[in-house]
């Protein structure tokens, strides 16, 4: 009840100094005593002949949600939302079908099931920002049981799973606080933002939605940022990530990391046992033209710690390539492959962190995209082999299976400023 009423309070004083800092900026500017009055120009003066209008800018869609590609997002619409000044609008709905082999029980090898029924509302100018994604949403992951989009929603980060407010404290200089994407890692969270639609094996040893600080720089072709945060959502904030990352025409590079610097038994579907360690990042990615080509490699580490229940710990090292390539008319393809292997045996009582200890994965998926405007339709045809695996913990009916295959049929639509007037 005190944590209800804590984040009641809190919610409150939010709400309320959203609305005053928006009043604020929209609030014009008292005139001034001193100008002279329309009277008192000079009557010989020829009157001044208006400016032409400039042609407006096209529109653009904005940074965030992040999406990688080949799926495009669309400019927003935009309201005015009186003391909040100009709000922009987005939105993303969507439905799978899915087909595997070699489920485990309680995962049919039949699903279907909304991937995302979510609304972005962002204000993004001024010094006073906000991000609200709000919705219902699933996030399909190779080698994992399929979740039910409910059961995602509740197991995971709820009906709004990212929520900050942003400080422009500067031209090149921006804090945000609330629940933030990771820093960590080269897929994101939600399937709309990424080439495919299962997330890859690698994913899944990385945190998605973290809650905490993060401050954002800009130095030239350099991007920093510094999160203190609460690691796998497990409200103790004990973890701390940070990025660098260089772009130079279709090249950029990013060094990412991110670790708990206090360990805790604490777990939950959401906090598993990587929460207590630590994970790295080298990201390369090129895009020119109609080419995205992003490898990069991931090591992560979990130390020995008796008194949470580690008794030996564990790594994890893998790499992955993710391409993608656009043709004519709204077709595209994107493919990828990833290994991964963890260290460690079961005689030691390692901790697991995949299918046993010392076992490792690989993944190959194809991604065929056709998108026109607002509508998209892609599909996934994946395959995961698992090496060195405990009996019982992969796939089949008895968790001795160690390949799988999953075909995923996705549909869905783009909401935004996608209205074009016919001439």
């Amino acid at each position: 009840m005190r944590q209800i009423y804590t984040r009641t309070l809190l919610t409150g004083i939010c709400l309320a100094a959203m609305t005053w800092l928006a009043a604020a900026q929209n609030t014009p500017a008292p005139a001034d005593a001193n100008a002279p009055s329309p009277a008192a120009a000079d009557p010989q003066a020829p009157a001044a002949q208006p400016p032409a209008p400039a042609a407006p800018a096209a529109p653009a869609p904005l940074s965030t949600p992040a999406v990688t590609g080949p799926l495009s997002n669309l400019p927003p619409a935009i309201f005015d939302a009186g003391p909040f000044g100009k709000i922009a609008v987005n939105g993303f709905l969507s439905g799978i079908g899915l087909a595997q082999n070699n489920s485990v029980p309680g995962d049919d090898t039949t699903q279907a099931a909304l991937t995302n029924g979510q609304v972005f509302i962002q204000k993004t100018d001024g010094w006073f920002q906000f991000y609200l994604q709000a919705g219902a949403y699933d996030i399909p992951s190779l080698g994992l049981p399929f979740l039910a989009t409910d059961k995602t929603i509740s197991d995971l980060y709820g009906p709004i799973p990212v929520a900050f407010l942003k400080l422009q404290a500067g031209k090149n200089t921006s804090f945000q606080i609330g629940s933030l994407p990771t820093l960590i890692g080269a897929e994101y969270t939600f399937s709309f933002e990424n080439m495919n639609v299962d997330r890859g094996l690698l994913w899944n040893q990385e945190n998605a939605v973290t809650k905490g600080i993060q401050v954002n720089q800009t130095m030239g072709k350099f991007t920093a940022s510094l999160a203190w945060t609460d690691g796998f959502y497990s409200n103790r904030y004990t973890w701390l990530s940070g990025s660098l990352a260089y772009a130079n025409g279709p090249h950029a590079i990013s060094f990412v990391a991110g670790g708990n610097y206090g360990q805790t038994a604490f777990q939950t579907f959401a906090t598993p046992v990587q929460n207590n360690g630590s994970i790295y990042n080298v990201i390369y990615t090129y895009t020119k033209g109609a080419w995205i080509i992003q490898p990069y490699f991931q090591y992560s580490n979990i130390p020995t710690n008796a008194k949470i229940g580690i008794v030996k710990g564990a790594s994890t090292t893998g790499g992955a390539i993710l391409a993608s390539h656009a043709f004519k008319h709204g077709f595209s393809l994107a493919g990828r492959w990833e290994y991964i292997g963890s260290s460690g045996n079961a005689a030691e009582n390692a901790v697991n962190l995949m299918y046993g200890p010392g076992s490792a994965g690989t993944s190959i998926t194809g991604t065929p995209t056709f998108q026109y405007g607002g509508f998209f339709v892609r599909g996934d045809l994946a395959w995961v082999h698992i090496n060195d695996f405990t009996p019982g913990a992969v796939f089949g009916p008895l968790g001795t299976k160690n390949n799988q295959f999953r075909a995923v049929a996705e549909i869905g639509f783009v909401f935004g400023n996608n209205i074009v007037e016919k001439k």
